[in-house]
C-alpha cells in the first residue's frame, strides 16, 4: 500500500484550483500523466479518450470562447488546458486493443451502446488522468461549464471525437483556494450488502 503521505497528496490534500502560479508545465509531464493514465481499466480496453492539451495563447484564446463566464479567467490562466474527449469511434481500435475477440463488431451499429461506453470510459479515463497528473506534482482545476457544440467545432470538426470535460493543469496558487467543501460520510453514500 502506498504510504500516508502519498495518499493524501493524491486524494485527502489535493484540491481543485481555480488560479494558478507563473510556472510552466513542460512536455514531459504531459507524457508523463499520459503515460501513467494509460495504465488504467476500461471496458474491454476500449480506452475512448482522446486529449488535446492547450497551452499556445492562440488555442488557448479559442478555447476561452468556448467556456462559460465563471471559467474564462482561470482558463486563460492555467498553463495547460486538457480537453478530455472521447472517440465515438473508438471501437476501429478494438482489434489492436482487445485482439482477443471480435469486440469491434459489438459496438459497430449500436450507437446507444457506442455512446455509453464513449462517454463512461472516457470519463473513467478523465479521473484517471486527474490521479495521474497528482503523482506527477501537478495541480488540476476539472470543469464542465462550457459549451461542448463549441468546443467540438474548434478542436474536433470533421473528426469522431467529442469533448467529455476540460481540466486545467499547473501549480496551483494555495493562496487562492476556496475553504474546503464537505463531503458524504460512508453511510450517506454506501451501503454494503
Amino acid at each position: 500500500m502506498l504510504n500516508t503521505e502519498t495518499l493524501a497528496s493524491l486524494f485527502a490534500n489535493a484540491r481543485t484550483h481555480n488560479a494558478w502560479l507563473d510556472k510552466p508545465v513542460s512536455d514531459a509531464q504531459l507524457h508523463q500523466i499520459y503515460e501513467m493514465m494509460k495504465w488504467g481499466p476500461t471496458s474491454a480496453n476500449c480506452s475512448p479518450a482522446r486529449i488535446v492539451f492547450v497551452r499556445s495563447e492562440s488555442e488557448k484564446e479559442k478555447l476561452v470562447a468556448c467556456m462559460g463566464a465563471g471559467n474564462v479567467d482561470k482558463t486563460r490562466a492555467a498553463p495547460v488546458t486538457a480537453i478530455i474527449a472521447m472517440d465515438m469511434a473508438f471501437y476501429d481500435k478494438l482489434p489492436q486493443l482487445f485482439p482477443h475477440a471480435d469486440a469491434r463488431s459489438w459496438f459497430a451499429g449500436n450507437q446507444p451502446l457506442i455512446e455509453a461506453t464513449a462517454f463512461r470510459n472516457s470519463s473513467l479515463q478523465g479521473a484517471y488522468f486527474i490521479i495521474a497528473a497528482r503523482a506527477a506534482g501537478l495541480d488540476c482545476g476539472p470543469m464542465s461549464g462550457f459549451d461542448a457544440d463549441k468546443v467540438n467545432a474548434a478542436f474536433f470538426a470533421d473528426s469522431s471525437v467529442k469533448a467529455n470535460f476540460v481540466c486545467n493543469l499547473g501549480y496551483g496558487d494555495p493562496e487562492k483556494l476556496f475553504p474546503r467543501s464537505p463531503r458524504l460520510e460512508f453511510d450517506e453514500a454506501c451501503k454494503i450488502v
